[in-house]
């Protein structure tokens, strides 16, 4: 702990921090120029990695996790609208957005230790991680799976 504060405090800033912390990156990152997430005319990984499919089961599990999109008013991901593959790319550009800020969330969320004392501070950054991780690896499997459709549909 680097900054010495009363019991109190420290969980009357982490309660309102913690949420504050997610919904600010979520916004910021929603708000940011869509050429920052974009790859250019990188060809897509065409097939979805085996590794997210069989050792993480995401589908299983994927449909539990929340989509914030509503409250953002940014790009929704929970359902494919379209195959059209402007709609595609834009999904495919909008995963990328989603993982960058639950990257960025878990690293801020992570320098909570700063003021929590041990053990708070290792279930602080084990809540970052555990909090952030499953959306990464669905993001990323989501992503991957875009990807082989928009190839599908663009390759003759």
């Amino acid at each position: 702990m680097w900054i010495e504060l009363p019991p109190l405090w420290i969980a009357v800033i982490n309660i309102i921090a913690i949420p504050a912390t997610h919904l600010l990156i979520a916004w910021w990152s929603t708000s940011l120029p869509s050429h920052f997430f974009d790859t250019g005319n990188k060809p897509p990984a065409a097939n979805p990695n085996p590794l997210y499919a069989r050792l993480f089961m995401i589908r299983r599990w994927k449909n539990l996790l929340p989509d914030g999109s509503f409250w953002l008013k940014g790009f929704p991901k929970a359902k494919l609208k379209s195959v059209k593959p402007e709609y595609l790319r834009t999904f495919i550009l909008e995963t990328r957005r989603g993982e960058f800020s639950h990257w960025i969330q878990m690293i801020c969320i992570s320098g909570f230790i700063a003021w929590n004392p041990y053990p708070a501070n290792i279930i602080i950054v084990c809540y970052a991680v555990l909090s952030n991780t499953p959306c990464i690896l669905n993001l990323r499997y989501t992503r991957r799976r875009m990807n082989r459709l928009l190839h599908q549909i663009t390759t003759p």
